[in-house]
């Protein structure tokens, strides 16, 4: 599954979550979440080696076309050395010989600079990308955090009103006991 499937996965589990009455929380199956999140873990280190591979092409390109540029200019000094046997040929060869060697210098330089800045937009979208799973992650994983917290604090406050009602029952046991307790004494002495 691509990363970009998981991620709309991720987002759809919390858009369709159930939301915590009185808070902005919502509740998110831990499951679900961590699931996705091992795929996610599985999943982009096969982007970031399709990066690598555009790397290795890159690299590939620049080969070529360095190989491109020295047979250009291989060419270009037979081709002058052709023409030096006379001296109008020979001024147009050696024209001619810094007219290609310089296309080929700029041909270089364009194609440099080119695959720098794919390089370098490839390598900064990865980087994007990556750090909006991880922000994307870090929230949901926030989030789930705080809505146990709260849970938490819930059932805290439950076990207290719980203690306080037993204490009050037995409490009020007592009382109603205590009543009966000295009847009974009383009959038991008089007999």
């Amino acid at each position: 599954m691509a990363v970009r499937d998981i991620l709309d996965q991720i987002e759809n589990l919390v858009a369709g979550a159930s939301h915590v009455p009185l808070s902005g929380k919502c509740m998110i199956d831990e499951n679900d979440l961590v699931h996705l999140v091992e795929e996610l873990r599985n999943d982009l280190p096969n982007e970031l080696s399709q990066a690598d591979e555009i790397m290795q092409e890159r690299e590939r390109i620049l080969g070529e076309a360095q190989k491109e540029a020295d047979r250009i200019t291989s060419e270009a000094k037979k081709y002058a050395q052709k023409l030096t046997n006379e001296n109008t040929i020979v001024v147009q060869a050696k024209e001619q010989e810094r007219t290609i060697l310089q296309q080929t210098r700029d041909q270089e330089r364009e194609i440099m600079e080119r695959t720098r800045q794919n390089s370098q937009q490839l390598r900064d979208d990865a980087d994007r990308y990556a750090n909006q799973v991880f922000d994307q992650l870090i929230m949901h994983v926030t989030n789930t955090f705080q809505g146990v917290q709260q849970a938490e604090q819930g059932l805290h406050q439950a076990r207290q009103v719980l203690l306080q009602a037993k204490e009050q029952m037995n409490r009020a046991a007592q009382q109603q006991n205590s009543p009966v307790a000295a009847a009974q004494a009383a009959s038991q002495m008089s007999s």
